[in-house]
Protein backbone atom coordinates (compact mmCIF):
# COMPACT_ATOMS: atom_id res chain seq x y z
CA UNK A 1 0.00 0.00 0.00
CA UNK A 2 0.89 3.26 -0.94
CA UNK A 3 2.33 5.68 2.29
CA UNK A 4 0.43 8.66 3.02
CA UNK A 5 1.83 12.23 2.10
CA UNK A 6 2.03 14.19 4.56
CA UNK A 7 1.22 18.10 3.99
CA UNK A 8 3.68 20.67 4.33
CA UNK A 9 4.37 24.55 4.59
CA UNK A 10 5.62 24.95 1.56
CA UNK A 11 3.95 26.05 -1.45
CA UNK A 12 4.04 25.32 -5.26
CA UNK A 13 3.36 28.14 -7.63
CA UNK A 14 3.28 28.45 -11.13
CA UNK A 15 2.60 30.75 -13.73
CA UNK A 16 -0.62 33.09 -14.40
CA UNK A 17 -0.13 32.04 -18.00
CA UNK A 18 0.12 28.41 -17.31
CA UNK A 19 -3.09 26.03 -17.40
CA UNK A 20 -2.95 23.08 -15.41
CA UNK A 21 -5.36 20.23 -17.55
CA UNK A 22 -6.55 17.29 -16.21
CA UNK A 23 -9.41 14.74 -17.83
CA UNK A 24 -11.09 12.12 -15.75
CA UNK A 25 -13.56 8.91 -16.63
CA UNK A 26 -17.06 9.12 -14.58
CA UNK A 27 -15.05 7.71 -11.21
CA UNK A 28 -12.66 10.37 -11.51
CA UNK A 29 -9.37 8.51 -12.57
CA UNK A 30 -7.61 10.63 -14.75
CA UNK A 31 -6.99 10.33 -18.16
CA UNK A 32 -5.08 12.64 -19.51
CA UNK A 33 -2.70 14.66 -17.39
CA UNK A 34 -0.59 17.96 -19.09
CA UNK A 35 2.94 18.64 -18.73
CA UNK A 36 1.94 21.69 -16.34
CA UNK A 37 0.16 19.22 -14.12
CA UNK A 38 2.99 16.74 -14.00
CA UNK A 39 5.27 19.59 -13.30
CA UNK A 40 3.33 21.46 -10.49
CA UNK A 41 1.95 18.14 -8.52
CA UNK A 42 5.43 16.20 -9.09
CA UNK A 43 4.02 12.76 -10.42
CA UNK A 44 5.01 11.76 -14.19
CA UNK A 45 2.22 11.90 -16.50
CA UNK A 46 2.41 7.46 -16.17
CA UNK A 47 1.95 7.86 -12.65
CA UNK A 48 -1.16 9.82 -12.99
CA UNK A 49 -2.74 7.97 -15.87
CA UNK A 50 -5.89 6.00 -14.00
CA UNK A 51 -5.15 7.26 -10.64
CA UNK A 52 -7.91 9.13 -8.67
CA UNK A 53 -8.31 12.87 -9.10
CA UNK A 54 -8.08 12.46 -4.94
CA UNK A 55 -4.22 11.81 -5.66
CA UNK A 56 -4.05 15.45 -5.29
CA UNK A 57 -6.45 16.38 -2.67
CA UNK A 58 -5.28 18.43 0.06
CA UNK A 59 -6.28 17.58 4.02
CA UNK A 60 -7.32 21.09 4.32
CA UNK A 61 -10.20 21.35 1.90
CA UNK A 62 -13.73 20.44 3.08
CA UNK A 63 -15.23 17.55 1.89
CA UNK A 64 -18.88 19.61 1.60
CA UNK A 65 -16.99 21.56 -1.26
CA UNK A 66 -16.09 18.48 -3.26
CA UNK A 67 -19.75 17.74 -2.41
CA UNK A 68 -20.74 20.26 -4.13
CA UNK A 69 -18.46 19.87 -7.19
CA UNK A 70 -19.88 16.45 -7.97
CA UNK A 71 -23.15 17.41 -7.24
CA UNK A 72 -23.41 20.31 -10.32
CA UNK A 73 -21.43 17.54 -12.32
CA UNK A 74 -23.74 15.26 -11.69
CA UNK A 75 -26.45 17.93 -13.08
CA UNK A 76 -24.15 17.99 -16.40
CA UNK A 77 -23.29 21.65 -15.09
CA UNK A 78 -19.99 22.99 -15.08
CA UNK A 79 -18.34 24.61 -12.05
CA UNK A 80 -15.39 26.68 -10.86
CA UNK A 81 -14.08 26.70 -7.49
CA UNK A 82 -10.98 27.60 -4.99
CA UNK A 83 -8.85 24.42 -4.89
CA UNK A 84 -5.96 23.98 -2.46
CA UNK A 85 -4.43 20.39 -3.72
CA UNK A 86 -1.29 18.47 -2.49
CA UNK A 87 1.57 18.08 -4.51
CA UNK A 88 3.63 14.42 -3.86
CA UNK A 89 5.88 15.92 -1.44
CA UNK A 90 3.35 17.18 0.58
CA UNK A 91 3.52 21.43 -0.63
CA UNK A 92 0.08 22.35 -1.69
CA UNK A 93 -0.72 24.48 -4.51
CA UNK A 94 -3.95 27.16 -5.17
CA UNK A 95 -6.14 26.90 -8.18
CA UNK A 96 -8.87 28.01 -9.46
CA UNK A 97 -10.75 25.29 -11.13
CA UNK A 98 -13.07 25.11 -14.60
CA UNK A 99 -15.02 21.94 -14.54
CA UNK A 100 -17.21 20.61 -17.11
CA UNK A 101 -18.65 17.05 -18.00
CA UNK A 102 -17.59 15.74 -20.99
CA UNK A 103 -20.50 14.49 -23.56
CA UNK A 104 -19.92 12.05 -26.77
CA UNK A 105 -21.91 12.62 -29.70
CA UNK A 106 -25.36 10.88 -28.40
CA UNK A 107 -24.94 13.88 -25.21
CA UNK A 108 -23.96 11.24 -22.52
CA UNK A 109 -21.91 12.41 -20.18
CA UNK A 110 -18.26 10.34 -20.41
CA UNK A 111 -16.11 11.89 -18.08
CA UNK A 112 -15.08 15.66 -16.95
CA UNK A 113 -12.39 18.04 -17.95
CA UNK A 114 -10.44 20.63 -15.86
CA UNK A 115 -9.01 23.46 -16.43
CA UNK A 116 -6.87 25.45 -14.06
CA UNK A 117 -5.34 28.66 -13.70
CA UNK A 118 -3.51 30.81 -10.43
CA UNK A 119 -6.24 32.16 -8.12
CA UNK A 120 -6.16 36.05 -7.00
CA UNK A 121 -4.09 35.35 -3.64
CA UNK A 122 -6.26 38.14 -2.61
CA UNK A 123 -9.33 36.17 -2.57
CA UNK A 124 -7.70 33.11 -1.30
CA UNK A 125 -6.09 34.60 1.52
CA UNK A 126 -8.96 36.85 2.70
CA UNK A 127 -12.17 34.91 2.02
CA UNK A 128 -11.73 31.19 0.87
CA UNK A 129 -8.95 30.15 3.34
CA UNK A 130 -10.97 31.45 6.31
CA UNK A 131 -13.93 30.00 4.57
CA UNK A 132 -12.45 26.50 4.69
CA UNK A 133 -11.15 26.53 8.18
CA UNK A 134 -14.73 27.54 9.34
CA UNK A 135 -16.04 24.62 7.30
CA UNK A 136 -13.33 22.57 8.10
CA UNK A 137 -14.28 22.66 12.06
CA UNK A 138 -17.78 22.04 10.87
CA UNK A 139 -17.20 18.97 9.69
CA UNK A 140 -14.92 17.87 12.85
CA UNK A 141 -17.17 19.12 15.41
CA UNK A 142 -19.54 15.90 14.63
CA UNK A 143 -19.00 12.55 15.52
CA UNK A 144 -19.56 10.52 12.48
CA UNK A 145 -18.16 11.84 8.91
CA UNK A 146 -21.82 11.67 7.31
CA UNK A 147 -23.29 14.19 10.12
CA UNK A 148 -20.10 16.25 9.42
CA UNK A 149 -20.37 16.70 5.67
CA UNK A 150 -24.20 17.30 6.24
CA UNK A 151 -23.90 20.15 8.39
CA UNK A 152 -20.72 21.60 6.42
CA UNK A 153 -22.44 21.53 3.13
CA UNK A 154 -25.57 23.46 4.71
CA UNK A 155 -23.62 25.79 6.29
CA UNK A 156 -22.00 26.28 3.15
CA UNK A 157 -25.42 26.68 1.41
CA UNK A 158 -26.53 28.95 3.82
CA UNK A 159 -23.45 31.47 3.08
CA UNK A 160 -23.74 31.34 -0.55
CA UNK A 161 -27.79 32.19 0.23
CA UNK A 162 -26.88 35.02 2.57
CA UNK A 163 -24.34 36.70 -0.14
CA UNK A 164 -25.58 35.60 -4.01
CA UNK A 165 -28.24 34.11 -5.84
CA UNK A 166 -26.18 31.09 -6.51
CA UNK A 167 -22.15 29.43 -6.04
CA UNK A 168 -21.74 30.50 -9.24
CA UNK A 169 -22.85 34.16 -8.37
CA UNK A 170 -20.79 34.21 -5.27
CA UNK A 171 -17.64 33.02 -6.87
CA UNK A 172 -17.76 35.23 -9.67
CA UNK A 173 -18.48 38.00 -7.06
CA UNK A 174 -15.25 37.30 -4.94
Amino acid sequence: MKPRVQPTSEEVTFLPDEIIVSKTDLKGRITYANATFSRICGYSRAELMNAPHSIIRHPDMPRCVFKLLWDQLGEEREIFAYVKNMARNGAFYWVFAHITPSFDNDGKVTGYHSSRRVPDRRVVREVIEPLYKELLRTEAAHASSKDGLVASFAQLMNIVKSKAASYDELIFSL
